[in-house]
């Protein structure tokens, strides 16, 4: 049995090693098909980006043709060579982890990954060339291009940028005015982009960039405009992340019964699925690592992991609220209010971006989408509707929604606070804690935030509060039946016996306060039928509630069962 390849990123490891690779490589042939020869091609984080480029290199590096069907034996590329393999000089960078405490150490990071990568460079291939450290990133680049075309002059190189983003995130996120000082037209970034595009005249025959977002595309590469950006494309839509067939395929690889899938694959699903990259893209796409993470601890010990986030990637998404902060526009709390409420926003998604200009609302949603906040739902009127793709992105949602409403009520909940609503919930099937908590949160919002305060935003403050309760499963707008309940709360170890949570929400104008009776009628009448559905009388230990809200007021029933 193949080794499980989380946290491998190197294809030649992987292989010698003995790791499942999940075949990707027919997008090899699919990309040297392309007239294009320079392709941008984005994903969000932890999407396999890294280990696509690592295949590459291994497949057109010249130095490894001997090694060539050992590594590609059992792959699709391996039975179907190209024309191109094994026949290029491959000068790779990966600008992640750079320092961008400030312009000179940012300045000086990049320059250091560009030094590093050229003299791997030039010790793999016995090129004569001195690097001086002491020049400009931009003058070592443009030296080496010379240098090459002189020693190689019927050769080829084949440029592989990896997370060439990164940085520029980094800084575009928590120092823009930096950040546009190095993108400027005199910015040293931006010159050495220039040179890129220049070598493309002589001995740069191919160019592969990947990265999260095209936030850096309309100033880091205004003097590269020559490449093609496959993001959206149908045909690549696939190229990473896995479908489901992959992952099924890789659970049978590693000896998980057809029993456990049944059992563990919804639980994937629901939280690591719903990915589409294209209005015309074939499949949803499970996120690559989220999947490795969560297989290597079920095989590891036979049960499923409390955390079904790994910490890694939940701190890296956690940086990126630095980017949503660049949207100054007041619908900027809308559009997250409406996207963890599970509502579609229609939008023509943005393909470059310019950080001289203000981020809109049209900005703002396409960010998200790159980032995997959001994802292609559906096509609608010829544009793409926008939904949050998995619940794990919800909660991280969630948790930037939380960080919002505290600044505006100057309120924070304590570990202390969730572990005595937790308890009570679990343990006695109770909401008292949740609900005084909610209604702090009511009576320290301003009466200005009553202006467009409705049954869905109070929803989604207790959505939001109950998504910290991590033994839980928590169903905004289920479907059950065609019958839509407001929240669920369903233990995910039905085993260990917790209490099981149904609300409803219905909201009043101050001026309605005299038909509280009739909204409680009309709110216990709707989960009686939705606790009668086949669906939910199979959970045990259900506990049903009302809850009729008047601006900071909440009248709240348990339904007898």
């Amino acid at each position: 049995m193949k080794k499980l390849p989380y946290g491998i990123s190197n294809y030649q490891e992987l292989i010698e090693d003995n790791y499942y690779y999940v075949d990707k490589t027919k997008y090899i042939e699919k990309l040297e098909n392309l007239a294009e020869k320079r392709i941008m091609f984005l994903r969000p984080r932890k999407f396999g980006k890294t280990l696509f480029t690592s295949v590459l290199e291994n497949y057109y590096d010249i130095k490894k043709t001997e090694e060539f069907k050992e590594l590609y034996k059992d792959t699709y590329i391996g039975k179907n060579p190209t024309n191109l393999k094994n026949s290029y000089h491959i000068l790779r960078f990966n600008f992640s982890g750079i320092d961008t405490t400030n312009t000179e150490t940012t300045i000086k990071g990049f320059k250091r990954e560009v030094a590093s990568s050229i003299k791997v460079f030039v010790e793999k291939y016995g090129l004569d060339f001195y690097i001086n450290e002491e020049d400009e990133a931009e003058n070592i680049l443009d030296n080496l291009i010379k240098a090459f075309g002189i020693q190689r002059a019927k050769e080829k190189i084949y440029v592989i940028i990896d997370e060439y983003d990164h940085f520029a995130n980094e800084l575009l996120g928590f120092n823009p005015n930096q950040f546009k000082d190095l993108v400027s037209k005199n910015g040293k970034v931006r010159k050495w982009y220039e040179i890129l595009k220049k070598g493309t005249e002589s001995v740069i025959d191919r160019i592969f960039i990947t990265g999260v977002a095209p936030i850096t595309l309309d100033s880091l590469t205004s003097g590269f405009n020559i490449g093609l950006d496959m993001t959206q494309d149908r045909d690549f839509n696939e190229m990473m992340g896995f479908t489901e067939e992959e992952l099924r395929k890789l659970m049978k690889e590693q000896n998980v019964s057809k029993e456990e899938q049944e059992e563990i694959l919804p639980i994937m699903k629901e939280n690591y699925d719903g990915y589409r990259f294209s209005l015309k893209g074939k499949e949803k796409m499970y996120n690559s690592n989220m999947c490795l993470y969560f297989l290597n601890s079920y095989i590891r010990f036979k049960e499923i992991p409390n955390q079904l986030i790994d910490v890694n990637i939940a701190s890296d998404y956690s940086k990126l609220g630095k980017m949503l902060d660049l949207c100054k526009g007041e619908n900027r709390a809308e559009i997250i209010e409406k996207t963890i409420s599970g509502e579609g926003i229609l939008a023509d998604i943005v393909e470059k971006f310019n950080p001289a200009m203000e981020f809109t609302e049209r900005e703002l949603v396409s960010m998200l989408y790159y980032l995997g906040y959001l994802t292609i739902s559906e096509e609608k009127l010829g544009k793409a509707e926008l939904k949050i793709p998995n619940k794990v992105m919800r909660e991280i949602y969630s948790e930037y929604f939380m960080k919002i409403l505290n600044q505006a009520t100057e309120m924070e909940i304590k570990n202390s606070e969730y572990n005595e609503i937790l308890e009570e919930i679990a343990l006695e099937g109770k909401i008292d804690k949740i609900v005084e908590l909610l209604q702090k949160y009511l009576k320290n919002l301003s009466n200005r935030d009553y202006q467009r305060f409705d049954e869905k935003y109070v929803k989604l403050i207790f959505y939001c509060i109950v998504m910290n309760l991590k033994i839980y499963s928590v169903k905004s707008e289920l479907e059950v039946e065609r019958e839509y309940p407001d929240i669920v709360l369903i233990p995910r170890d039905r085993s260990k016996g917790y209490n099981a949570i149904m609300v409803e929400f219905k909201y009043l104008k101050k001026s309605e306060e005299g038909k509280i009776e009739e909204k409680q009628k009309e709110a216990k009448a709707q989960i009686e039928r939705y606790a009668n559905t086949e669906e939910m009388k199979d959970i045990e230990k259900m506990n049903k509630y009302t809850i009729v809200v008047i601006n900071d007021k909440l009248y709240v029933e348990k339904i007898k069962s």
